[in-house]
């Protein structure tokens, strides 16, 4: 499995807990997990690199595991339990120098200290949907969800957030607007702090001023925004939204640049390349795209059935056979029979119970 790990240039969790990897250059896509122990609680909420060379991936399961695999050997090398199931599936999953960071939905933010059971805990708020570290100060995390406004956490002093949001200004009805943070995103170098919402919304935040507004609020679709990636070069942002429709919104004006069209799905995970104008999304529809960001056109794509080994397919099928064999068979005699000796019972205006024949056509 070394030899197929070391050619994969895109990782990808899948509901059944499976690791994808997937090579671009060869065109291949290969899974990576244990077959026997495949389950719906083995489902892959988050992903992150371990460390700075790439060399693993740590994957966040819905049974609150966390899960190292070596991309140099192939193989899963370690499983943490790092949460509690009833407090929701993991938002969130990082790593520093010296410790790895977590997120759940109930809003319990863990710092696990590597080589000690010991973890710092911070309590972020409930209904958390995502938190986001900052790469260029990875002390520092950024946590918002439903009702829950962005907030920026400095670990090394976590007693309260440095910097907190503030909603955006009511609507034209001067009606509040609900406050429902999807995905985060840190613009590189700057203070600067990019969200999308489930109200379609893409909002920018300053920290460094003293305005908690947003000072810049762009809208893109009528659907709710599920995604978002910075791309390598600034300035703009790649959104997608529960529809399957993908945008490249400019984020000094506010415009849409343009779309990348062949998605039909709930758009799940996106991610620019580092310095390629490349980004990879997939989604609902099971399929894996890259899209050039300079003019918009498919460089790559491939189905989940592509990846071999997919037990997914297989146990669908098996459940639709199911299902056909539980059905009981009509013949066309039985449908004359039941045609000619369908009777209702009908009730007339003076109470009277009447049976009435009723012949099908």
């Amino acid at each position: 499995m070394a030899a197929k790990s070391q050619i994969c240039s895109v990782w990808l969790g899948s509901e059944t807990g499976i690791l994808k990897g997937v090579s671009l250059t060869k065109k291949q896509a290969f899974n990576f997990c244990e077959m026997s122990c495949m389950s719906r609680d083995q489902e892959v909420c988050v992903m992150a690199w371990g460390d700075p060379h790439e060399s693993e991936v740590l994957v966040g399961s819905v049974n609150g595991t966390v899960k190292t695999f070596s991309t140099d050997k192939g193989i899963f090398t370690a499983t943490r339990e790092c949460g509690d199931p009833s407090q929701g599936r993991f938002t969130g999953l990082a790593v520093t120098d010296s410790s790895m960071i977590t997120c759940v939905e109930s809003g319990l933010l863990k710092v696990w200290k590597e080589g000690s059971t010991e973890t710092a805990e911070v309590n972020v708020g409930n209904g958390v949907c995502r938190m986001q570290q900052n790469q260029s100060q990875r002390h520092r995390v950024a946590t918002g969800g439903k009702e829950n406004p962005l907030k920026v956490w400095d670990l090394e002093r976590p007693d309260k957030p440095i910097f907190t949001a503030k909603n955006v200004a009511h609507d034209w009805l001067e009606m509040r607007v609900p406050v429902w943070v999807r995905d985060i995103g840190f613009i590189p170098d700057s203070d600067k702090i990019v969200t999308c919402t489930g109200h379609h919304q893409v909002c920018v935040y300053d920290p460094s001023t003293p305005q908690r507004r947003p000072v810049l609020e762009a809208q893109f679709g009528e659907y709710p925004l599920t995604a978002l990636s910075l791309p390598a070069s600034q300035g703009t942002v790649v959104v997608g939204n529960s529809h399957g429709e993908l945008a490249i919104l400019d984020l000094r004006k506010g415009l849409v640049c343009g779309c990348l069209k062949g998605l039909a799905g709930a758009v799940r995970g996106l991610q620019c390349h580092p310095s390629l104008p490349l980004v990879a999304s997939c989604g609902l529809d099971r399929f894996l795209r890259v899209h050039s960001l300079e003019d918009r056109s498919l460089q790559h794509k491939s189905s989940n059935a592509d990846v071999s080994g997919d037990v997914e397919e297989v146990k669908a099928e098996e459940e639709e056979d199911e299902v056909w064999d539980t059905m009981e068979t009509v013949t066309e005699k039985s449908k004359k029979r039941a045609a000619q000796k369908d009777e209702a019972t009908v009730t007339g205006l003076d109470g009277e119970k009447k049976r009435k024949l009723i012949k099908k056509k």
